[in-house]
């Protein structure tokens, strides 16, 4: 019944979302008086996140009456097959908020706008190349990369610190082996050291794979993605399924938690540290208990560094929409650093940009802003992020095959090949 009421809520909010686009005077985006209207669909969900989003929009319109920007609020859980749908209706939001992993098909689809001539170059250059490399799919730049999220460990303090277990930092940080060694010390008495909460397992494992060597994806000499599983594939991997399975430091019940399934058992005092995303600090000020003490550790570092990586949270354009260069001037607007930083905070994330990066309010010991903003220079792409095919090969490929192996159901051998053998059958049919 969830699952029957869930594809009936999508059908609803994407019939909404087209009635909305159907609600212009004109087909060139104007009001009858001229005002050119602009949509901008935003996926923000958390109060703070919706209200910054809302408060600049608002803050535009009043500076530009001749150019209106209405607010349309989109789904995660949603959002490529709501897009899909308007692409192919013709009735696409002009400004469209996306992450950087679901771009590839729609911008080699010909639906998202080349930004490259439209970009002012105050953007282009206060963004990293590094970040831009996540938008950019074959010669063209598909998105504005604006927000990122590194993974951290939230731990308990006062079981870190009774467990006499060196405190990491980011420019320290513990080693896949050490972060071995300190979950199994951190275990016992009903208490785990860790847990992973893996129900998707897909991204965690590729992101934090780099850290350890590896990359799985790999392009041939002709330019085509080719799946290899190295060395420093099995170090993250092997990691995980050798504290669930061999030494009983990571609760086995968690694999198939979300993030916040896992915050009951950590305040409870059930796990000792969480690998979750950034943004979830948030969720931990609002729920942890009163006199609970946590804090922000950075994720192991292996033979690769300290790096891991991210696909960013993106603005881009339509392809269809008229007036392209009035969305990029509302997007350069929405980025500009002091802005960039009100989403930043709103949503608990990183900003990409290097000014707004650099802000004091992100720097501050509290709530881990100073862990999180010096883990920024050691994000990096994610090693699927412009392969075409990735959804199939995760949904069908990666995401069980994973699932069998961290549960200790198949070996290293057959997560060997199910990765490599069938995901490179998968990737051949999109690269024919």
């Amino acid at each position: 019944m969830r699952g029957a009421a869930r594809r009936a809520a999508t059908a609803v909010a994407v019939l909404a979302l087209l009635l909305t686009g159907c609600s212009g005077d004109g087909d060139d985006g104007r009001d009858a008086d001229g005002t050119i209207r602009l949509r901008f669909q935003s996926l923000a969900w958390q109060k703070e996140s919706v209200d910054a989003n809302k408060q600049l929009v608002k803050e535009w319109n009043a500076a530009h009456p001749d150019i209106q920007v209405d607010y349309v609020q989109g789904s995660w859980d949603s959002v490529h097959d709501q897009l899909l749908t308007s692409f192919e209706g013709g009735e696409a939001p002009d400004v469209i908020h996306d992450a950087s992993d679901d771009l590839a098909d729609f911008a080699y689809g010909g639906y998202l706008a080349d930004l490259r001539p439209l970009l002012p170059d105050r953007l282009k250059a206060d963004i990293p190349e590094q970040s831009w490399r996540t938008t950019t799919f074959g010669e063209g730049v598909h998105g504005v990369p604006f927000l990122q999220e590194p993974r951290v460990l939230i731990a308990n303090t006062e079981l870190l610190k009774a467990s006499g277990a060196r405190i990491p930092t980011p420019e320290h940080p513990w080693s896949w082996e050490e972060f071995r060694e300190v979950t199994d010390e951190l275990t016992g008495q009903g208490r785990y050291g860790v847990a992973w909460p893996l129900k998707e397992p897909v991204s965690v494992t590729l992101n934090l794979g780099l850290s350890g060597g590896g990359q799985l994806f790999h392009r041939d000499d002709d330019g085509k993605a080719v799946l290899r599983f190295e060395q420093g594939d099995g170090v993250v991997t092997g990691t995980i399924r050798d504290q669930v399975n061999t030494d009983g430091s990571a609760a086995r019940g968690a694999l198939g938690m979300g993030g916040s399934d896992a915050l009951p058992g950590f305040f409870g005092g059930k796990y000792a540290m969480l690998p979750l995303g950034f943004s979830y600090r948030q969720q931990i000020i609002q729920q942890a208990p009163e006199g609970f003490d946590w804090t922000v550790l950075p994720m192991p570092a292996g033979a690769g560094g300290a790096v891991q990586g991210v696909s960013p949270q993106t603005l881009s354009v339509a392809e269809e929409s008229p007036h392209k260069k009035e969305a990029v001037a509302f997007i350069d607007f929405l980025l500009r650093p002091p802005n960039m930083v009100r989403l930043a905070r709103g949503d608990w994330m990183l900003p990409t940009g290097t000014q707004a990066l650099a802000d004091p309010s992100l720097s501050t010991t509290e709530h881990g802003w100073a862990v999180g903003t010096a883990l920024a220079r050691g994000l990096r792409p994610a090693p699927a992020q412009s392969v075409r095919g990735y959804p199939e090969w995760k949904d069908k490929v990666a995401t069980p095959a994973l699932q069998e192996y961290y549960s200790g159901a198949i070996d290293t051998d057959e997560l060997r090949k199910r990765l490599v053998d069938d995901g490179n059958r998968v990737l051949a049919r999109y690269q024919r």
